[in-house]
C-alpha cells in the first residue's frame, strides 16, 4: 500500500463510527489486532495496557449496565467492544519486558512511588490504546472510542479481584456509513503548536 493511502487509511479518511453494519469480527481478527498494536512504544517497555474483547451476548449485557446513555445504542450494536484497561502493577512484569535495567522495578514499587505507577500506566495504556485503533484501521476495521461509561462499574464486572483498572472502551466493527456525523473540525497548527 502506498504511503500517502496508508496516510488516509488511518487517518485522514478514518472516522469514530457510531454505527455498525452487523458484519462479525472473528476472534483471529482480534488475535491479529493484538500482535499488531502490542509493538507500539511504551515507557520502558511497561506496556500496561490489558483487554477485555467484549463480544457475547451475556459479556455485552454486564457492559451495558456501566455505559452512559448516549452510549448504548453504539456499544450495543457493535460486533466487538474492547475495554482498554491498565494493569495497576505493571512493574511485576517488568524484569521479563525490560531486561536491560534489572531493577527498573524499584522504580515503581512501594507507597512512596504509587503516583508515578499510576500515572504510568494510564498514560501507557492510553499511548496502547491509540495503537489498538490505527491497528485496528490497519486491518480494515472502524472504531467508535468512548469515554461515556462508568469506571467503577466496568471494574466490578470485567477486573474484579486484578489490578486491572478501566481506561477507556472502543467498539470495533465495520461501520455503517450512514451513520455517521458531519466530521469535526480540527485545530490548525497555528493554534496547537509552537515551534520552539
Amino acid at each position: 500500500m502506498s504511503a500517502p493511502s496508508y496516510h488516509d487509511t488511518l487517518f485522514r479518511h478514518a472516522r469514530s463510527h457510531n454505527g455498525w453494519t452487523g458484519e462479525p469480527i472473528p476472534d483471529a481478527t482480534l488475535r491479529e489486532l493484538y500482535e499488531l498494536m502490542k509493538w507500539g512504544p511504551t515507557s520502558v517497555n511497561c506496556s500496561p495496557a490489558r483487554f477485555v474483547f467484549v463480544r457475547t451476548p451475556q459479556a455485552k449485557e454486564r457492559l451495558k449496565e456501566a455505559l452512559s446513555p448516549g452510549n448504548v445504542d453504539k456499544a450495543m450494536s457493535a460486533p466487538v467492544v474492547a475495554i482498554i484497561g491498565y494493569d495497576s502493577r505493571f512493574y511485576e512484569q517488568l524484569p521479563r519486558l525490560f531486561p536491560h535495567n534489572p531493577g527498573v522495578k524499584a522504580w515503581f514499587e512501594g507507597e512512596a512511588k504509587a503516583a508515578f505507577a499510576q500515572t504510568t500506566a494510564l498514560r501507557n495504556s492510553s499511548l496502547q490504546g491509540g495503537y489498538l485503533i490505527a491497528a485496528a484501521r490497519a486491518l480494515g476495521l472502524d472504531c467508535g472510542p468512548m469515554s461515556g461509561f462508568d469506571n467503577a462499574k466496568v471494574d466490578a464486572a470485567f477486573f474484579a479481584g486484578t489490578a486491572v483498572k478501566s481506561n477507556f472502551i472502543c467498539a470495533l466493527g465495520h461501520g455503517d456509513p450512514a451513520r455517521l456525523h458531519e466530521r469535526g473540525p480540527r485545530l490548525a497548527f497555528e493554534e496547537a503548536c509552537t515551534l520552539a
